[in-house]
């Protein structure tokens, strides 16, 4: 049985792939903040779960401890940061510290934590990134900042732990809480459910291609393998 553990898994993208992982027969740990969605969806997918913020070092020994084996680490949980979202020349810096904190020092944290066992099983990494990571949207300063770090974590752990696969993907908008806080309830419904991505990311896991980053169109350019990296 294959083992995997994700961040951010009571709602949304995280939830999405944890039910698409569970039905094809994979051991999940999860874990986020909600402790009522997430024992909720920990008992629908007969998983394990872990309540608490990722952001926390002792969040974090607790999770790695509970996967001595590990073949997928999934750093799907974020935070999106102020709302309405301020432009850079007003940008409250505490703010983008918590942000960053959120956002590229925990899953690094988690990563180191979760190395040893995910080398042992030559596993893989997926880090949930965004297209604001690499186009300049007005208010999308602070969060695309972030994920344009944890890209660059993405493209160096890969270089130096070759026997680990590290992809960091941008899925596209999805019809989100997160979303609908940055750009409003009505337009966020336009964006199609987190689901839609969900397969191809499995389609990820088992094909295994090298470390690299990937968007959704790359993903779905081919019905039986995957595009190129972005």
């Amino acid at each position: 049985m294959k083992h995997a553990l994700i961040t951010g898994a009571s709602r949304g993208l995280g939830l999405a792939l944890a039910k698409a992982l569970a039905q094809d027969g994979w051991s999940l740990l999860l874990t986020a903040r909600g402790e009522e969605d997430l024992y909720s969806a920990a008992f629908d997918l007969d998983a394990r779960a872990i309540a608490g913020d990722i952001a926390d070092p002792a969040h974090v020994a607790r999770l790695a401890k509970a996967v001595p084996e590990l073949d997928l680490l999934v750093n799907n949980a974020s935070g999106l940061g102020p709302v309405p979202m301020p432009p850079l020349a007003g940008y409250p810096l505490d703010a983008l510290r918590d942000l960053l904190e959120t956002n590229v020092i925990a899953p690094l944290a988690l990563i180191q934590a979760t190395l040893p066992a995910l080398r042992e099983r030559r596993g893989a990494i997926l880090n949930i990134s965004s297209d604001a990571a690499v186009e300049a949207y007005e208010g999308w300063g602070g969060y695309g900042s972030t994920k344009a770090a944890l890209d660059q974590i993405s493209h160096v752990l890969a270089a130096e732990e070759p026997e680990v696969a590290v992809w960091s993907v941008d899925p596209g908008e999805m019809h989100t809480r997160m979303l609908a806080a940055a750009v409003g309830a009505a337009e966020a419904a336009s964006a199609p459910p987190p689901e839609i991505v969900a397969p191809a990311l499995l389609r990820l896991v088992a094909a295994r291609p090298a470390s690299g980053r990937f968007t959704r169109e790359s993903l779905e350019r081919e019905t039986t393998g995957l595009g190129a990296p972005a």
